[in-house]
């Protein structure tokens, strides 16, 4: 297939996770699918669900080596990372080795600046030989050993400038984030980059602010000027693309797994800009997302407790609802409720995750940490169960930036109200961590068993952004992963054609055909 541009709850007892196989169906296919299964209407949690041979045997591998679950976590099928910014994703040890090959400097506060090196400045190049020099940048540009007194917050989001000037490839960065994806056995990565940034900015500089938003769209839509912001976009994923391509060796006889990841773009807008910055890349952003099917969304970035982010949160969603009417086929993802107590005052606790799904028609929203915080928490908890509005989990990043995990995180609270929940890495290169290490914290935190590892899996899928018709019924969190009509008899005309015309079909196909070889390989 070709590439394009592109979380106490119910703690899983061994007897959860080894119950009595369902039966074997008569296909492969048959036997890696769990039977179907009444979901709850409401806040119920999803009820256990049947468990096929293979799985029972599977846990019981799990649960027979708990000193080999860092390989079983590698191997386990993981899906998709739908919530990955790709400058932040890059292994910390590769941003340097760029930095050396462009020749740049590294400043007293460990930056990386254009050349040539003045007095007070290193060459990157320097930090292939000096160890502790290495080691030094390594810490400032991830949260590796950060130095004591500094919050996880603040040290986190600094990295970005630190090393911003060694991200200048977005082509290489992909295929080293896609190898890292393809490693962790994932088949599908949905990353966050900036489309033609300094062209959105010089337009949104010209238009100025209109708070008739409808004017405003006028405005940036006069003489083709978003439209030439749209072909930029597009020539710059072509340039990506190639320079992917090459950099993984796709075109060779010996191409790198990164050429087996499928992935898309998400179009990342700068909160903390001025207002007509942010319309200028939410309507970019909306516009690419119809017109090029390498970019599927938009998702608002930078900290959410962020001046002018608490400032014009709403004025953002109201942005959002005004050109989702515009152009209602692109999707919307939203970082929202990135928040904690202390952090932000009390009252900025009590509705961004509300407004982000009500007002911004967010599809997903990414962190929602601060749910349990929100105005009548639970109605909104139901309501997004009920749509289907997943919740995109780093639990990594989650503890590293706001020090929210275990019982304080409310993962297991989305859970027990039938939300999708699918785990994601956010920024895997910061965090120094992998898509691997997010399941084994779900797992060893709040007692995952393996089929429960499993249908996160599935989920990650389900709720991409994918084109196409899913390979399963409707709501599948509170259900159960059901395979369609059409795939019932998975070696039938009628299945073969919803799999030819659905790429999402062919990769949750394809995940379960990897379920099936993962279970036979990790038996008892």
């Amino acid at each position: 297939m070709q590439n394009v541009i592109v979380n106490s709850v119910l703690r899983s007892s061994r007897t959860r996770r080894l119950l009595t196989a369902a039966g074997l169906a008569a296909t492969a296919l048959a036997t890696s699918l769990p039977a179907a299964s009444a979901g709850p209407a409401s806040a119920a949690p999803p009820a256990p669900r049947p468990t096929t041979a293979a799985e029972a045997r599977t846990a019981a591998w799990l649960e027979a080596h708990p000193g080999a679950t860092a390989r079983f976590f590698r191997d386990l099928p993981k899906g998709g990372d739908l919530h990955n910014h790709l400058s932040g994703a890059v292994r910390t040890e590769y941003l340097i080795q760029l930095a050396a090959e462009d020749g740049l400097c590294i400043d007293a506060t460990m930056t990386a600046v254009e050349p040539p090196c003045a007095t007070g400045t290193r060459p990157a190049a320097d930090a292939r030989t000096d160890a502790a020099f290495r080691q030094e940048i390594i810490r400032a540009w991830s949260m590796q050993d950060f130095p004591q007194g500094e919050s996880g917050h603040d040290h986190f989001f600094a990295t970005f400038g630190k090393f911003g000037r060694a991200t200048w490839h977005t082509g290489k960065l992909l295929a080293d984030v896609a190898g890292t994806a393809a490693a962790q056995n994932q088949s599908y990565l949905e990353t966050m980059v900036t489309p033609a940034s300094s062209g959105a900015r010089k337009l949104a500089d010209e238009v100025g602010w209109d708070a008739d938003l409808a004017a405003l769209h006028r405005k940036l839509l006069a003489g083709g000027r978003l439209d030439q912001l749209v072909a930029e976009a597009g020539r710059s994923a072509d340039e990506a693309n190639t320079e992917f391509r090459e950099a993984a060796r796709c075109a060779s006889a010996r191409p790198a797994p990164a050429c087996g990841i499928t992935y898309r773009w998400i179009s990342q807008v700068s909160r903390n800009s001025a207002p007509e910055r942010v319309f200028t890349q939410i309507a970019l952003g909306l516009r690419l997302a119809e017109r090029d099917p390498r970019f599927v969304a938009v998702n608002l970035v930078q900290p959410e407790d962020g001046e002018i982010s608490l400032r014009d949160y709403r004025l953002h969603m109201r942005m959002l609802n005004y050109l989702h009417g515009v152009y209602p086929r692109a999707h919307i993802t939203l970082h929202a409720g990135e928040l904690v107590p202390g952090l932000v005052k009390p009252e900025d606790l009590t509705f961004h995750i509300d407004d982000a799904v009500r007002t911004g028609q967010a599809e997903r929203i990414g962190h929602g940490v601060d749910l349990v915080h929100e105005d009548d928490w639970r109605r909104l908890a139901r309501d997004m169960a009920r749509r289907q509005i997943a919740v995109e989990v780093p639990l990594t990043s989650n503890a590293q930036i706001l020090q929210v995990e275990g019982d304080e995180h409310p993962f297991p609270v989305y859970r027990k109200y039938g939300v999708p929940v699918v785990l994601s890495t956010d920024d895997p290169g910061v965090s120094r961590g992998d898509i691997g290490q997010e399941y084994s914290r779900a797992a060893r935190t709040y007692g995952l068993g393996y089929t429960e590892l499993k249908d996160l899996a599935r989920a990650s899928l389900e709720y991409a952004f994918l084109p196409g018709r899913s390979l399963w019924r409707p709501d599948p969190v509170r259900k159960g992963f059901r395979p369609v009509q059409e795939c019932q008899v998975p070696q039938s005309d009628r299945c073969s054609r919803l799999l030819a015309n659905s790429l999402k079909a062919r990769l949750e196909w394809r995940q379960e055909a990897s379920f099936r070889a993962f279970e036979a390989r990790y038996t008892r």
